[in-house]
């Protein structure tokens, strides 16, 4: 696009370099929240990149007001010290433009590289303090707001003022320019499903993996064909198996293991080379909301539980999903 438009390859390269440097504080800007959700014992999994940010998954998010609201204001904070960084740099360097003089394309494509990642870095401040889930200003509105009142209450006011400001982005995205569509689709989406996952946190507050507990499940044994295993998937409701054997939990098979295990085994192979053995452990003390975060992001499907260290039954997401919707329905009624 640079050889295109007319730029040697030297303008090319620094453009590769600019979006680098740019990914690099998107990084930054995700292990500040990273960090300082470790300092309340909360655990990253990973932080993935996408053309618009980045996302630091952590397992949970703070339940106190203030821990949240740190942990929402890390990430810009960082951006803040890049750009005043960047900013006293080119004061002492005497490399700040004189923007009023900026006029043609030329002279704009001509701004010193740190000047492009300064602006970059405000952007990214200004961007991501939006009052809208699942920016980080969501999360301080929310936070802000339960200082006041609960944490539901809080989520479903700051839920639907980021939808209102998704319409708002719609609106202008046809009119200025259409990125600002997929901004707002972004934002009402995201508002959406962080007020689902809090109703869904707070119908399940204080319930324990007892009172939803399967007792009734299919368990195959680890030298079955999977065929058998595939007999069960197209005859029944379930979707996951317990494998066991003589008592013991010896791994987990869900439709995404057969699938796998037909493609790479085949259909006479025995259930033990597709199963999954790394599974945890669950009690029927344990509280629904400390395993949720597993079922989401879907690395498991179902979970065995045990009491007094023997299997007691099964817990999967569907059941929990029947459980809170008979809640619902009781509270209506």
């Amino acid at each position: 696009m640079h050889a295109q438009a007319g730029n040697d390859l030297s303008e090319g390269l620094w453009g590769v370099i600019f979006i680098l440097a740019l990914f690099a504080c998107v990084v930054l800007h995700e292990l500040g929240h990273a960090l300082t959700a470790k300092r309340f014992k909360i655990v990253t999994r990973d932080i993935t990149l996408y053309p618009i940010g980045g996302i630091a998954s952590m397992e949970s998010l703070p339940d106190k007001p203030g821990q949240e609201l740190l942990v929402a204001l890390a990430g810009p904070a960082v951006n803040v010290v890049i750009a005043a960084g960047l900013w006293i740099y080119m004061q002492s360097a005497d490399l700040m433009p004189d923007l009023s003089k900026l006029k043609s394309a030329d002279e704009i494509q001509n701004v010193p590289f740190v000047f492009n990642l300064f602006a970059a870095n405000v952007v990214l401040v200004v961007f991501n303090l939006i009052p809208a889930f699942p920016m980080d200003g969501g999360r301080v509105l929310r936070a802000i707001l339960a200082f006041k009142m609960d944490r539901t209450k809080a989520t479903r006011i700051a839920a639907t003022i980021g939808q209102f400001m998704a319409m708002i982005f719609v609106f202008f995205g046809f009119f200025f320019n259409f990125w600002l569509v997929f901004i707002g689709l972004f934002v009402f989406l995201g508002a959406s499903a962080e007020a689902k996952a809090e109703d869904t946190k707070a119908g399940l507050r204080g319930v324990k993996i007892s009172d939803v507990l399967m007792s009734r499940y299919s368990v195959l044994k680890p030298d079955e064909p999977l065929s058998n295993a595939v007999s069960l998937l197209l005859d029944s409701q379930e979707r996951s198996f317990l494998i066991e054997e003589n008592g013991e939990v010896k791994g987990i098979l869900s439709r995404k293991e057969i699938i796998s295990g037909l493609t790479e085994f085949g259909k006479n192979a025995s259930v033990q080379n597709a199963m999954k053995t790394d599974f945890p452990h669950l009690k029927t003390s344990d509280l629904l909301n400390d395993v949720m975060e597993r079922f989401e992001t879907k690395e498991y499907s179902l979970m065995p539980v045990f009491k007094e260290n023997k299997l007691a039954g099964v817990l999967d997401l569907e059941n929990i999903t029947e459980y809170l919707m008979v809640q619902n329905a009781i509270k209506s009624s």
